[in-house]
Order: structure tokens, then sequence, then C-alpha cells
């Protein structure tokens, strides 16, 4: 399916009321798709995508993708899964659910209609990584009966149900591991570390950061991101994936704290608390795959793209 197609095409989002989601539905109505939003708005939003609503290509439906849907598409993303820790773990059962159910359910409704699938999968599929940087061929380190289970086994799980659903039914899918990912429309209390970071030197609030700080994250600008996920699902059927897409530039946990009380021009202190069992040490995607397959690479500047993220917070949470 190349860029093209997407116009005058219906395209399925599932979770598309949440940060990623949204952001994707957006960019495929730009490109003059019909677009259909299914989230159960578990984390996902509606105002979101309130200002999509009157778009007469965009329809929102309220659906959980445990359960069977009926409808006809050209194509499906499938997002739907709660994605920070504080979400997945608040309904563990309900996680792993949504992430294998879920992937049944779209799979089966793609296989009937003979529909490209993307699936959004992630760099947690690594758990806490023996080698550095991520790369695909890389199986993981992962605790399977841990509070991150739910999170880390469902997707890998997922994408296992994916390669399957390719080898015995032909089916063209497409598989992205999505790493550490930021921007407006991040929910204020999702406890990823941007967004809580960001809050908190707001509101002038100590900034809680996990272990001495010197665990390292990679950071992908939300609008970076989509333009990955668009042109992976463009590409020719020999290219399934997984393909880790995210920003190989690294910070420790303390230097974006610094950034961001830098640039909020906040007063909060750093304090320091014990880190979560089974917290990854390091994360940073090798990005060699998808710079061959996609021709893309990350362009945000970790400092650009937070001064648009603080902006956001500041107007959603009515600081001045």
């Amino acid at each position: 399916m190349p860029f093209e197609s997407y116009k005058n095409s219906r395209i399925l989002v599932t979770g598309g009321a949440g940060f990623i989601g949204s952001h994707l539905c957006e960019r495929l109505l730009d490109t003059g798709a019909e677009v259909v939003s299914v989230d159960n708005y578990f984390t996902g939003s509606r105002r979101n995508i309130s200002h999509l609503i009157a778009n007469p290509l965009f329809e929102a439906v309220r659906h959980d993708v445990t359960f069977p849907l009926y409808i006809e598409v050209d194509a499906i993303f499938n997002l739907a899964c709660p994605a920070s820790p504080i979400h997945y773990q608040r309904d563990p059962v309900q996680t792993t659910k949504t992430s294998v159910h879920g992937a049944i359910n779209m799979l089966g409704l793609a296989k009937r209609l003979k529909a490209r699938i993307f699936q959004a999968s992630t760099s947690e599929v690594y758990g806490d990584p023996l080698i550095h940087p991520q790369t695909e061929n890389y199986w993981g380190n992962v605790n399977p009966i841990g509070i991150r289970s739910c999170y880390d086994e469902g997707k890998r799980c997922a994408e296992t149900l994916f390669f399957d659903y390719w080898r015995q039914h032909g089916l063209p899918i497409k598989v992205a591991r999505i790493f550490n990912t930021y921007g407006p429309r991040m929910q204020p209390n999702d406890g990823r570390v941007v967004s809580s970071f960001i809050v908190q030197a707001l509101k002038g609030e100590p900034i809680t950061v996990f272990g001495d700080g010197g665990q390292t994250r990679s950071f992908c600008y939300v609008d970076d991101l989509v333009e990955a996920i668009m042109r992976l699902m463009a590409t020719g059927e020999n290219i399934t994936g997984p393909i880790n897409i995210g920003n190989n530039s690294e910070f420790t946990i303390r230097e974006l704290a610094e950034k961001v009380i830098k640039l909020t021009g906040s007063r909060s202190q750093l304090i320091f608390q014990p880190l979560p069992q089974d917290d990854p040490r390091q994360r940073q995607p090798d990005l060699t795959k998808a710079k061959a397959a996609l021709d893309w690479e990350p362009k945000m500047a970790l400092e650009d793209g937070l001064k648009e993220t603080i902006a956001y917070f500041k107007h959603s949470l009515e600081i001045a």
C-alpha cells in the first residue's frame, strides 16, 4: 500500500484516542484517508480526538478489542494496549488480554478482509537487555512472572501471533518495536518519565528519580515515530519487521530531569526513590534496519521536543 493509496481508503486505528494513536489518526486524515478510531477509553481520551470529530472522514467507535469487531476496512493499525507501567499494572490480566485477545481479534479481522495489518510492539520485548544497543535479532531478557510481565509477555505473544498468521495464512503484516516516545497528548498521570518530570517541574514539586538516575533511555518525538509507522506500513510485502523505531540518542534519567528543570525554569529539586522491580537499566535502539528499510531516522532533538511537550502541558494544566 503506497502512501497515495491511503486517499479514499478506510483505515482502522485501534487505540485511536491514545497518545500515539490520535497523532496517527491525524496524519492519516491528512493523506485523505477515511479513519475509524476504535478505543475503550481505558487510557485513551476523547480530548485527544475532539478536534477530529467534526471531520466527515473521521469516525470514533467505543469498543474493547478483546471482543470481536465486525467492520469493513482496507488496512488496520493495532495500537490498542495500556503502555505505561502505572496503567498496565492497574489491571494486569486485562492488559494481557488486550495484547493477546486483541491481536487474535484484529488478525482474524485482517484475515477475513485480506487487509494489511500493523502491530505496535514495544522495546519492552527486550526486557532488561544484556546487549546494547538492542538489535531486532536479540531475544531479550524478560522476567515472565514479574509485575511488568503482563505487558512484556503480552506484547511478545502478540508478535508470535502476527508471525504465525503471516506464515500460516500469508497475511501481510508489519511489526514495529516502539521505544520511549514523548510529545503532546501524553497523560499527566501516566507515570512515564517525561510527563512525570514535566508535570512535577511545572507544579514546582520535587522531581522523583528512581534509582540513582544513571539508567538510560532514548526518547523519540511522536511526530518522528508516526512518520516511521507510516513508512513501514507503505513498504512492500517482503518487509514484515520487527523493526525498531525510536531515537538512538541516549540520555541518563538524571540528564533528562536536569533538562526539564532548565527548560521549565523550575526550582524543583531531585529526590531519589528505589528502582522499581525489573526496571531496565539501559534502553537504546539499533536503527540500522529502520534506516535501510524505511529511509528514516528521527529528526527532532530532545531539547526541541521537550519545549513542544512543556508548552502542551502548560496549556493543559492551565499553568501560566
